[in-house]
């Protein structure tokens, strides 16, 4: 009998049922129900006495219901008596709130730790978090594993000869450079200004894109303006109307795939931190992260290293 059990919330089932399936193990049994009102039950269906807890929720959209279920299966384990509680969050909500931006905001990254700890997380895992300081809202251990080895792994074959990788803006040169030193390309940068604290505006492009197709990288695609706004850019400076889109999580909020419906763009590659909220999108491709978490979770439960997976 493992020593560990796997539980999934309600936003990550299909992807803890791969992991299951790959580390040979049964996934545990605990139900989620959501009353008229608008709360969140959950109930765990089986013993977790003195085991080693692994809790597999992405706090995707709605991010509020996920995060108060995630909340809710850490509480219920910690007072069924179990062993060490890891919540597994591959995408982690409330990322982007990792500074204040005013002297009267929130940082919401912080708080969602702070509440994580004192419900009894003993280790945290994510996946390619937006901002890297949020391990150190954590007084406990945070693994943050990546999607790039994945990812490039499955473009590797699939770009087309002289791709160039793009960064969308300055945030995303580190990762794109990355990108660039697996696949062996070199980079370019979309250089960007805000105009206002929710638009911005492309000013120009920093690298010579003609005649070359391009692969956009970003650590998530949300309402999709910026991977548009970069594929506008990319045209009118030359490039070849065979772009390709990679990202980690794929939240594909509000208008995004009429955003990124787009005759230059060819492909865009996500994984299942998120569940797809689009269906029927010929353009799309959805890598799994099963075989990444579930390698994890091994070496966790084994007490090994995670040095080779990253």
């Amino acid at each position: 009998m493992s020593s560990f059990i796997l539980l999934p919330g309600s936003a990550s089932r299909e992807l803890a049922e791969a992991v299951a399936s790959r580390l040979g193990v049964p996934l545990g049994a605990c139900g989620v129900e959501r009353f008229p009102d608008g709360e969140t039950h959950v109930e765990v269906r089986e013993p977790v006495r003195r085991k080693e807890v692994f809790l597999l929720q992405s706090t995707g959209p709605p991010v509020n219901e996920h995060l108060v279920e995630l909340m809710a299966l850490v509480d219920a384990c910690r007072r069924a008596a179990a062993g060490p509680i890891t919540a597994i969050v591959p995408y982690f909500g409330y990322s982007r709130s990792d500074k204040r931006h005013g002297r009267r905001e929130p940082i919401a990254a912080s708080m969602v730790a702070t509440c994580l700890q004192a419900l009894g997380v003993a280790h945290v895992v994510t996946v390619d978090l937006h901002a890297s300081q949020i391990e150190g809202f954590f007084q406990v251990p945070v693994d943050n594993l990546t999607a790039e080895p994945t990812l490039c792994e499955a473009l590797r074959e699939r770009l087309p000869p002289g791709t160039v990788i793009v960064a969308p803006d300055e945030g995303a040169v580190k990762l794109a450079t990355r990108y660039a030193r697996r696949l062996g390309k070199r980079v370019v940068v979309v250089h960007k200004e805000r105009e206002s604290g929710s638009e911005t505006h492309v000013t120009h492009v920093v690298g010579d894109v003609r005649d070359c197709p391009c692969l956009i990288v970003d650590d998530m695609i949300s309402t999709g303006g910026t991977i548009r706004q970069s594929v506008e850019a990319l045209l009118e400076a030359g490039a070849c109307p065979e772009i390709t889109v990679a990202a980690t999580h794929g939240l594909f909020t509000g208008t995004a795939r009429e955003q990124l419906t787009h005759s230059a763009v060819r492909q865009i590659y996500v994984t299942d931190t998120v569940a797809p909220a689009v269906s029927r999108w010929p353009v799309l491709q959805v890598v799994s992260l099963a075989p990444l978490l579930a390698a994890a979770i091994e070496r966790f439960a084994g007490d090994g290293s995670i040095s080779d997976l990253f």
